[in-house]
């Protein structure tokens, strides 16, 4: 089974967080929905189309941008070219988009998840993240939700804000929590280089957030989701049982998905699975929507030593972790004698549990990336 990840890249403004691919002028909308049924169309009787599509992914930018008639012009374009047997359809929306009307829309077309960017409560950190919305606009919204036909949504909390203390997240986390939610993606800002924020850090005008803090930030939005049955089942992602979600978890199982639209990014195993292609659609919407004839980007070509290595990075984010048979039969990985001595003593420390699985703990998830790092430089 495969996942279809739709790059909508169309924002009301800049989010002063983030560094995927986004414009803010809207006057292409018409003719990149164009390009998009195009470019979805070309991969009519190929290779790509060969196995059934589990899930659909409209991420962005802003996919909430579009109308219900271009979402499903583009569903359309999906059911006739692809073998959809899709048990999940995701649309990413911001809450100054939506009403009711907008959710009966996408429940019409199929969608049965939605995943809202709160990001925060407090007018003071919106500001400082730049968001379109207001609080109330968030507020409304997900009282919208809870009525309607919508299976599962999903909401975005950001943590570990400069400024942000412990009692300012503890009422983001108690205004959420009375609605329920069933997924939550909780992430700790990371201040990338070309957003504003890198460059207010790089003129040191802005100081991040100590590790420590991150890490109470991190026990905290832990321990309220806990007492709200979200278990966290990724680094930065809570669910109630049953409620996980299944396109993020394609990426994480490396399972192959088509990415389509400007910037978006695939990830295909070869016909013998000695190695996997992995490839960037280029991030420059003008080009894209003139251009005549898709074009294909260059293919990068992973061999198994580095997949296996991704796949621990991937799979060490998660609560399941890595299933050592399969890093043995699908990707010829065995662990080495200083690696197996040094997940013992991580053993011993309550960060890794080892057995016919690996994974990590609560406790070592806070430094999955170091841990990660140590695991593969041990030689």
């Amino acid at each position: 089974m495969s996942g279809l990840y739709l790059h909508i890249p169309f924002c009301k403004q800049a989010c002063s967080y983030c560094d995927f691919y986004f414009v803010t002028q809207q006057q292409h909308k018409a003719d990149f929905v164009k390009a998009l049924v195009q470019e979805i169309e070309s991969k009519k009787d190929t290779v790509y189309t060969q196995e059934p599509v589990q899930t659909i992914y409209f991420g962005g930018g802003t996919p909430s941008l579009l109308t219900k008639q271009e979402l499903g012009d583009i569903l359309d374009a999906i059911y006739k070219t692809f073998q959809v047997q899709a048990d999940e359809i995701t649309v990413e929306l911001n809450p100054d988009d939506v009403s009711a009307q907008y959710l009966a829309d996408l429940k019409s077309l199929g969608v049965n998840r939605v995943s809202m960017g709160v990001q925060s409560f407090d007018e003071n950190l919106l500001r400082f993240m730049n968001r379109a919305h207001s609080a109330d606009e968030a507020l409304k919204c997900l009282e919208l939700l809870k009525l309607s036909d919508i299976n599962v949504f999903t909401v975005d909390l950001i943590y570990g804000n400069p400024g942000q203390t412990l009692s300012m997240l503890e009422k983001d986390l108690e205004t959420l929590l009375t609605f329920d939610p069933p997924h939550v993606s909780a992430y700790s800002l990371t201040i990338e280089p070309r957003t504003r924020l890198g460059k207010q850090v790089e003129l040191g005008r802005l100081i991040p957030t100590e590790d420590d803090e991150v890490a109470a930030h991190f026990d905290l939005v832990e321990h309220h989701l806990l007492a709200h049955d979200i278990k966290r089942y990724e680094v930065s992602n809570f669910a109630k049982s049953g409620k996980e979600a299944l396109h993020n978890a394609n990426y994480w199982a490396h399972k192959n998905y088509l990415g389509l639209g400007p910037g978006a990014h695939s990830f295909w195993w070869n016909e013998e699975r000695t190695g996997a292609y992995r490839w960037e659609n280029k991030p420059d919407i003008t080009a894209y929507t003139k251009s005549i004839a898709i074009q294909v980007p260059e293919k990068e070509l992973l061999d198994l030593p580095a997949l296996a290595e991704e796949r621990i990075m991937l799979a060490l984010r998660t609560m399941k972790g890595i299933d050592l048979n399969v890093l043995k039969n699908e990707y010829n990985f065995r662990l080495n004698t200083k690696q197996k001595e040094y997940l013992f003593e991580k053993q011993q420390q309550g960060k890794v549990q080892v057995g016919d699985a690996l994974s990590l703990t609560s406790k070592g998830l806070k430094i999955a990336d170091a841990i990660v790092l140590d695991i593969l430089t041990q030689s």
